[in-house]
């Protein structure tokens, strides 16, 4: 199954963040329509990091009940990428090819597995294209 979109851990973060409105009205918007149209996917590494942030950081904070009712609520209905050997070979082929640290090629190789057109991260280049995929950084000014 394939989405439009692949959505980085960045825009959940920002979902639940409220120091900063603008990137939080942003990423309420993208994770909505997310859920309500089903044109974008995230991997298991997405949900790994969103809850490690979120249940250890002070700027987000939220005690195991409210990350399990995010978890089942938000992050698992676009759950799409599951870990495989494959996964990882692609991640290594980025990683060669495009010069990015592992975890970044990891998002880009679950994003091209998916089938994805579109990776929404702060973390890339906006505009960079990588095979199919284009980086779009939906917080920039």
């Amino acid at each position: 199954m394939s989405a439009e979109d692949f959505i980085d851990t960045n825009v959940f973060i920002y979902h639940l963040d409220a120091s900063d409105p603008r990137k939080q009205a942003i990423a309420e918007r993208i994770v909505r329509q997310a859920l309500l149209h089903g044109n974008a996917c995230i991997s298991h590494q997405v949900m790994q990091e969103c809850l490690n942030v979120v249940l250890r950081t002070a700027q987000v904070t939220l005690d195991i009940a409210q990350a399990r009712a995010y978890l089942e609520t938000v992050l698992a209905p676009l759950l799409r990428v599951s870990a495989s050997v494959a996964l990882y070979q692609r991640a290594l082929d980025v990683q060669a090819r495009w010069r990015f640290g592992f975890y970044d090629s990891l998002i880009v190789a679950a994003a091209l597995a998916a089938g994805c057109t579109r990776l929404l991260s702060e973390d890339l280049q906006h505009g960079q294209r990588i095979e199919t995929l284009t980086i779009h950084d939906p917080f920039r000014a």
